[in-house]
C-alpha cells in the first residue's frame, strides 16, 4: 500500500465510488473480484482500475480470482482516512442544507456533521437532532469541535462572502454546492458539486 503523496486527484476522487461498489458486492457474498470485473461493472477502463487499486491495496490480487473484497474495503477506508473521525459543519440551512444535516451516511465515511449555520433567524433552532446556529457563531463552534470541513449550501450570490467567513473561522476544506467558483487561500481545499451539471449529464445520456 502506498501513501496519498503522489496520487492523482482523479484517483482519490474515484476511491469512494470503488468503496460503494465493493461494499455492495460484499453484501451479495462476493469474496474476490478482479480489476477487469470491477472495470466492467463500473464502466471505466481496466487499466485505470488496476492502477487505482495498486495505490491502496495491501496485497496483490490472486491469479484468476482477483482482490479479496473485504481486505480491499479496509485498505481503501484506511487510505481515505475513514478510520479517523473528522468533524464538519453545514453552512446554509435551506432545503438542501437541512436534508444534508439529517443525512446519516456521512458517518460511514469518517465525518461527523456537528451543526449547521444560517443568517435567517427563522431557520435557527433544532433540526434532525442537531442545532442550526446563527452564522455569527461559526468561529466559536469551529474552535469548540475542532471542525476542519464545511459543506456550503448557500445561494451563489452569497457564496464567496460566506466562504471568506468559513476560511476566517478555520475551515480548511469545503464541499461547495453553490454554482460558482470560489477564491480561497492555497491551503484551503474546495470540492465542487454542481447539481445542474450532473442533471445535464443525465439528460445527455437519455438523449442518446
Amino acid at each position: 500500500m502506498q501513501t496519498s503523496e503522489g496520487v492523482s486527484k482523479a484517483t482519490i476522487e474515484r476511491l469512494p465510488a470503488y468503496l460503494r461498489y465493493l461494499k455492495g458486492e460484499a453484501g451479495k457474498g462476493i469474496s474476490y473480484l478482479s480489476s477487469a470485473v470491477v472495470a466492467k461493472d463500473m464502466g471505466i477502463s481496466a487499466v485505470g482500475v488496476r492502477k487505482d487499486l495498486a495505490f491502496v491495496s495491501s496485497g496483490q490480487g490472486k491469479p484468476r480470482m482477483g482482490f479479496e473484497v473485504k481486505q480491499l474495503i479496509v485498505d481503501i477506508e484506511h487510505f481515505l482516512g475513514y478510520h479517523r473521525r473528522d468533524t464538519a459543519v453545514i453552512v446554509g440551512a435551506g432545503g438542501l442544507g437541512r436534508a444534508l444535516l439529517a443525512y446519516e451516511g456521512f458517518e460511514n465515511y469518517g465525518f461527523d456533521v456537528v451543526a449547521a449555520f444560517d443568517r435567517d433567524p427563522s431557520k435557527i433552532g433544532s433540526y434532525g437532532g442537531k442545532t442550526i446556529y446563527p452564522l455569527e457563531r461559526l468561529e466559536e463552534i469551529v474552535r469548540r469541535f475542532d471542525v476542519g470541513a464545511g459543506i456550503l449550501t448557500v445561494p451563489k450570490e452569497a457564496a464567496q462572502e460566506v466562504t471568506n467567513t468559513m476560511v476566517n473561522a478555520g475551515i480548511r476544506a469545503i464541499l461547495n454546492f453553490a454554482p460558482v467558483y470560489l477564491t480561497v487561500p492555497e491551503n484551503v481545499f474546495v470540492k465542487y458539486e454542481d447539481l445542474a451539471v450532473s442533471l445535464a449529464a443525465l439528460s445527455g445520456a437519455l438523449s442518446k
